[in-house]
């Protein structure tokens, strides 16, 4: 499983380098917006399918979602909901099932090219697995502020996060949520590919661990609405989530 997973995301990433230096020397101007980026688009309807395997230290989670985002009114509110299915590989459990639905909203007060832009995001996350061993048996709200803006002549992109996830529901059974995220993202952009790096600073207050997380991205337009992207990722700290994984993603624009 580990192997094939693997191979296919070696084979993946050469496809999509290969792609790039054909057209590495296309100059496609950014937009103006930070939000209409690849990975935070908030103007046209989107569909993102990816797939996440994670190693942990009792085996894997293997997660395929599917997220959906609308643009709502003036198209300065935004939409999300996730549909994740989820596969456990460990010594006692192997099982696969939906996880635990989300819904969220962003809004973006304030927007302006040369000083960046500010939003918004609430998200709930629903006790909707079908199996306790596929979510975390809590509901869950995480309220978020983004800043993003373009450094560089406007072709490297930061976007930077300040998450809360605190369940307020769920099984007594099951350990409380309460963990901050501070998250900075890099997009270089070239031609019509562009490479990124990200690290997440969380603190669990539950277990007082730090479960951070860092990855690299390679992603590019394989036509002028659906894009494609690998990034492996470590975690790191104390009581970390997981050891490593990969995620490969589409994005489709409409």
């Amino acid at each position: 499983m580990k192997k094939s997973i693997l191979y296919f995301c070696i084979l993946f990433f050469i496809s999509l380098a290969s792609s790039a230096q054909q057209d590495s020397q296309n100059t496609n101007k950014p937009s103006k917006n930070p939000y209409t980026e690849a990975r935070y688009h908030y103007y046209l309807k989107t569909i993102l399918l990816f797939n996440e395997y994670l190693d942990t230290d009792s085996g894997s989670f293997n997660t395929t979602e599917l997220r959906f985002l609308h643009p709502i009114a003036n198209k300065a509110w935004n939409l999300r909901v996730d549909l994740p299915l989820i596969s456990t590989n460990t010594s006692s459990i192997n099982k696969t099932g939906i996880g635990d639905i989300g819904v969220g909203v962003s809004y973006i007060p304030y927007l302006e090219h040369k000083n960046g832009g500010v939003a918004f995001r609430a998200r709930v996350i629903s006790n909707s697995a079908v199996d306790p061993a596929l979510g975390s048996g809590k509901w869950v709200v995480a309220p978020a502020v983004f800043y993003g803006k373009y450094l560089v002549m406007n072709k490297l992109l930061w976007i930077s996060s300040l998450e809360n996830q605190s369940s307020f529901a769920g099984s007594s059974n099951r350990s409380d949520i309460n963990t901050t995220s501070f998250e900075n993202y890099f997009m270089y952009i070239f031609g019509k590919n562009w490479f990124a790096a990200d690290a997440a600073f969380r603190y669990n207050n539950t277990n007082k661990g730090y479960p951070n997380n860092a990855f690299v991205e390679f992603g590019r337009k394989i036509t002028a609405n659906d894009m494609a992207y690998i990034h492996p990722s470590a975690a790191f700290g104390n009581h970390k989530s997981y050891n490593w994984g990969i995620e490969v993603g589409m994005l489709i624009l409409f």
